[in-house]
């Protein structure tokens, strides 16, 4: 009989005392888990998805609010690591409340994370169809059409995250590497392109384009504030990392380099890319017109074959992103069901013993999925999905909160990641930034109906609190493992 290491002891070790048994198999090393958050996040992707609002609210100077949300969310990023260094189990910031603030907190940050991430699924698998797939394959924009691909693409991504977690790894990796690979290439061939043909200006920098004379331009609420959208709906669900905790290896040091590293990452290559797109730009009222303007900046500089060869790696893109934010809302679930605290918990913990993958949680992320496609009209379907923009920035303020609450309980473990003396003024300073980019997310006119549905999903949350405190008190009483666990 071979044993098991002694690092494999030690990460079963974290999550037997969170009064657990290792049911997920460790399969992730530090680069796959630092691919979990990197996906997620898809820089190329949240570019390519948001680059024409910019230009259309804010014009090419806009690009420069990038740095900002970039430096923010890593200040946010960097506290979510603290966290992820103590308690690496599956659930993030639902485990992390429920253990430091108590059950009834915890359950609360449970249900803004699932809604947000069953939400995402949806969001970037109808990106995937009707912004990459469809102009890829020829397919004019047809509604209908986008959506009965985005029901194909659901029951692929479900068919192999409860599969293997190494295959969802393995495809992840490729398209991360993918990713990476094509924004530093295209970045160089439009520098290489611009100096040679002379389409295209550095005065893109600093213009204000098709809105040079728009009304209220700096004002709360307007283009320019509006710009610094692209990044925050970009540079988020890092902690997607920290949800698959159980499954990593040295979870205590990779997860939460992993977090950090893919906003770092993220952030100088998303500003590298956004640079060069914007200098390559040689038309800006008609590139700004364009349904898609990175792709018509492609076919500009470097030709239709080009742009095709992008639509291909942005589909491969959307397509890692979106069976990330699946499994990483199936493991939540499955966090949740094991505690008791989630519908139809008894199904909803198990985890297949061949697979070592929570099936139930995968098949009900692929179900809501389904039903909010063939549910919901375009109209609703849109605004709920810009709903999802608001959800990750109250939990992720929520999350600043309690880490100050709770930063002197903390336990240290020798070798984790920790900011040491940093952390209080790095705290205090992202608690400040979250503030600033819910204003910047709420403020808009156009955000009301997504701020009614966010606070729809609340109560309809707290109808299931409800219930449970009726029906079920001792699961949202009571904590696995021992009281002090996670603390010193």
């Amino acid at each position: 009989m071979v044993e098991s290491s002694p690092d494999a002891r030690s990460d079963a070790g974290s999550v037997e005392a969170g009064g657990y048994r290792q049911e997920l198999k460790r399969t992730l090393g530090s680069f796959q888990v630092f691919a979990i958050s990197f996906a997620f996040i898809s820089v190329a992707v949240g570019i390519f998805a948001t680059f024409d609002e910019v230009l259309r609210t804010a014009g090419p100077v806009g690009i420069w609010l990038w740095i900002v949300a970039a430096v923010g969310q890593t200040l946010v990023a960097l506290v979510v690591a603290q966290f992820a260094a103590r308690i690496p189990l599956s659930g993030s910031s639902y485990q992390w409340a429920s253990r430091l603030a108590g059950p009834k907190t915890g359950w609360w940050f449970g249900w803004l994370t699932f809604c947000y991430l069953a939400i995402g699924v949806v969001a970037v698998d109808n990106a995937l169809a009707g912004q990459a797939f469809m102009p890829l394959v020829g397919l004019a924009p047809d509604e209908g059409v986008a959506r009965l691909i985005t029901l194909v693409v659901l029951l692929v991504q479900t068919v192999l995250a409860v599969a293997s977690t190494r295959l969802v790894s393995l495809i992840n990796t490729v398209a991360v590497g993918l990713e990476l690979a094509l924004v530093v290439v295209v970045a160089i061939a439009l520098v290489i392109a611009v100096a040679v043909t002379g389409d295209g200006a550095v005065g893109n920098l600093t213009s204000r384009g098709v809105v040079e004379n728009a009304p209220g331009y700096f004002s709360v609420g307007g283009g320019l504030m509006l710009a610094m959208i692209m990044g925050l709906a970009t540079l988020v669900g890092f902690d997607s990392a920290a949800n698959l905790a159980e499954e990593a290896k040295d979870p205590y040091r990779t997860v939460p380099r992993a977090i950090v590293g893919s906003v770092v990452a993220a952030g100088i290559l998303g500003m590298l890319f956004l640079v060069t797109l914007t200098v390559a730009i040689d038309d800006i009222p008609r590139v700004s017109a364009e349904g898609s303007p990175v792709a018509a900046i492609m076919r500009d500089q470097l030709g239709p074959a080009m742009e095709r060869t992008l639509l291909v790696a942005i589909s491969i893109a959307f397509f890692g992103a979106g069976i990330v934010v699946m499994v990483s809302c199936a493991r939540l679930v499955f966090a949740m069901s094991r505690d008791g605290r989630f519908p139809a918990h008894r199904l909803m913990r198990r985890v297949n013993p061949r697979t070592r993958t929570p099936i139930p949680a995968t098949v009900l992320v692929f179900a809501l999925g389904a039903v909010l496609m063939l549910a919901l009209p375009g109209a609703a379907l849109l605004e709920l999905i810009t709903a999802s923009t608001i959800l990750p920035a109250v939990t992720y303020g929520a999350t600043i909160v309690l880490y100050l609450a709770v930063r002197g309980r903390l336990s240290r473990r020798k070798g984790a990641f920790d900011l040491g003396r940093l952390e209080l003024p790095v705290a205090v300073s992202a608690l400040l930034w979250t503030f600033i980019a819910l204003f910047v997310l709420v403020t808009p006119q156009e955000a009301f109906v997504s701020v009614v549905i966010v606070v729809g999903l609340l109560l309809l949350g707290g109808l299931f609190f409800l219930g449970m405190l009726v029906f079920g008190r001792r699961a949202v009483e009571t904590e696995p493992g021992g009281p002090d666990s996670f603390t010193g």
